[in-house]
């Protein structure tokens, strides 16, 4: 398998395990909430592709072998800048519509952070269902595993934030020790201002309240009446 220069990019949604409520309407609202949070982030992206959605996280993926530093820079900026306003965008609606559950009162607590890094990839197919491989891959997971309290952040690679120079600044610099790979050099930046000239998030009208309650209803019917399964954290291994 031939491995191609990519750009790896995890969206992880923080506060999901805190989100979930043990009443059926709740469980069943957090996960269409959930699944409609993701949705908008990865909409957000479409020169990204998805590669899985791993729990309350999207894995997502663009080749960069023709990509210079400054490219390389622009297409993450841009990328986390649009997913993040996406997200915020989505949560306001979820939280301004008329459902009194738990699931939909309370996703102002959630919060979105990034893992990001470049390097060197290879595709593979199992049973019609695209891959990625390489030690790479399995880097920008474990940085899902990090040190950093800040509530949303992007966490870069060494070898990402030298590709990516100013896109992100300020940045600080923090080592982290992660199994199996040592000691590796990761920077941390703000994602507040990356959304750039992107349009401001507008308010929900009565009528988007109106509609996003009726659909919140009926997308989450399935998993009330236990025809579909509720989604569980993954992690990073």
């Amino acid at each position: 398998m031939a491995s191609q220069r990519t750009l790896l990019l995890i969206a992880d949604i923080s506060g999901y395990t805190r989100y979930l409520r043990t009443h059926p309407m709740s469980l069943a609202h957090a996960e269409v909430n959930l699944t409609r949070l993701l949705e908008a982030v990865i909409d957000a992206a479409p020169d990204f592709d998805l590669i899985e959605i791993e729990g309350d996280a999207a894995f997502l993926a663009r080749r960069a072998d023709s990509l210079d530093d400054e490219a390389t820079a622009d297409a993450m900026a841009r990328a986390v800048g649009a997913m993040h306003q996406a997200f915020h965008r989505e949560r306001r609606y979820v939280a301004s519509n008329l459902c009194p559950c738990d699931a939909c009162e309370e996703t102002n607590d959630m919060r979105l952070k990034f893992v990001a890094h470049v390097g060197e990839v290879a595709d593979q197919t199992i049973r019609n269902r695209r891959k990625l491989v390489g030690i790479d891959v399995v880097l920008v997971h474990r940085l899902l595993k990090n040190a950093v309290e800040d509530p949303e952040y992007v966490l870069m690679s060494n070898d990402l934030y030298q590709a990516t120079g100013t896109a992100f600044e300020p940045v600080r610099e923090l080592p982290q020790e992660f199994e199996g790979l040592g000691t590796i050099v990761t920077y941390v930046a703000g994602v507040e201002g990356l959304a750039g000239s992107l349009a401001p998030l507008p308010d929900p009208g009565l009528l988007q309240r109106l509609g996003r309650t009726v659909d919140v209803a009926g997308r989450g019917m399935p998993y009330m009446l236990g025809l579909r399964r509720r989604r569980r954290p993954v992690l990073a291994s």
